[in-house]
């Protein structure tokens, strides 16, 4: 390829952290997994971060945690709306748990939700907003706080996508109540598979714990919320309280999270000197709609949305972008409402969704890294203007 969707952001660090784990013969979740969730949850402004297996994971956790608070908790039927567009962990774990689903339309130039529909869309029986930013751009949440004030809705984020991103000096992911990360290869910092939950809430983190591990009380800490533990570690090794998973990470996931966490501020920069690069380039072409950024995006990637009036087909887009070598890959996955796996779900969508049916016929994306790549940049431009 000569432009990538994604590229290691691996060096020596990371090989001599699992070659330390390696060193010490224990591979299952221990004390590198910890130091990682406490440095993650510095950086991401949260009192508490758990890791697990993969950002699904941390999104199946979230939603299962919202179950077993001992204050109202959520309940199978419980409305919950959600962006249109977005990957499908962000769906499943709600259909997974008996959630009514209300898929909302979302904005053609920043492809999160449009608060002017989510607006009307809210109604008394809405208990959770599931806000996903998008490619790293986030939301615009002084609008969604305002309209759930003085409601019982509770606002979650997925934000495996935007690791790195600011909203009005809060990192994205730290908004809400929960915010789910992704540390995937193709993300922000890659820690092989991975990902993470964050919250300030204690009750939460019990019960995060409990479910990443079976449901079983091993790993709470001796004064937690959920339970009284005995001083009998033979009884609480095998004491089960909460019908949860086996979600663990391994110990070299956290021993290279450690390390990636260090180079993260500069990947970040570096995405965003991309960024700026890259709208100075395609900012002006009347063909294409590229994303809005909202506070401080963390730019997963480039997007681009063909204007119906230049008469471009994606189709011969996508062709010639993979003929010259460009990877690239739809918007997410498109209009969710739209795939066959919701029949299975309980569902109803709010309005016609024609935004995000524009982004699933006339969308795509290309790659962001973590270092300069204005010369793929320039590749990329050459080509398209040649279409």
């Amino acid at each position: 390829m000569k432009y990538e969707l994604a590229s290691s952001s691996w060096d020596n660090k990371e090989i001599e952290a699992i070659q330390e784990v390696i060193n010490r013969d224990m591979y299952t979740m221990g004390k590198s997994v910890q130091q990682f969730e406490i440095d993650f949850a510095k950086y991401t402004n949260h009192k508490y971060c758990v890791m697990v297996n993969s950002g699904s994971s941390a999104n199946l956790l979230a939603i299962a945690a919202m179950f077993y608070k001992k204050e109202n908790p959520l309940k199978r039927g419980d409305e919950v709306i959600v962006p249109a567009v977005s990957w499908a962990t962000t769906y499943y774990p709600l259909y997974q748990y008996g959630l009514h689903l209300k898929f909302v339309d979302v904005n053609l130039e920043t492809l999160n939700m449009d608060t002017d529909e989510l607006a009307k869309a809210i109604t008394d029986k809405t208990r959770l907003i599931f806000a996903v930013n998008l490619l790293g751009n986030p939301n615009e949440f002084n609008k969604i706080q305002e309209l759930i004030k003085n409601k019982n809705i509770t606002l979650l984020e997925d934000n495996c996508e935007s690791l790195g991103g600011v909203y009005e000096n809060k990192p994205l992911g730290s908004i809400g109540l929960m915010g789910t990360y992704s540390t995937f290869f193709s993300h922000h910092m890659a820690t092989m598979e991975g990902g993470l939950v964050g919250t300030d809430d204690e009750e939460l983190y019990n019960i995060l714990l409990c479910l990443r591990s079976h449901g079983w009380t091993r790993h709470l800490p001796k004064e937690n919320k959920l339970c009284v533990k005995s001083d009998n570690n033979f009884e609480e090794s095998w004491r089960f309280i909460l019908p949860g998973y086996n979600v663990r990470p391994v110990e070299m996931m956290g021993a290279i999270g450690v390390e990636q966490l260090k180079k993260l501020p500069d990947f970040i920069k570096h995405r965003r000197e991309n960024a700026e690069y890259f709208k100075k380039l395609f900012g002006n072409d009347e063909r294409f709609i590229i994303q809005k950024e909202i506070g401080q995006s963390s730019w997963f990637g480039f997007s681009f949305l063909i204007n119906k009036s230049c008469k471009l087909e994606r189709k011969k887009v996508i062709e010639i972008l993979t003929k010259a070598n460009i990877e690239n890959r739809p918007i997410v996955a498109g209009n969710f409402a739209r795939k066959e796996v919701v029949h299975y779900f309980d569902y109803e969508i709010y309005g016609d969704l024609k935004n995000a049916d524009y982004i699933d016929q006339y969308g795509f994306f290309v790659g962001n890294h973590q270092f300069d790549i204005k010369d793929k940049i320039d590749y990329l431009f050459n080509i398209m203007k040649m279409l």
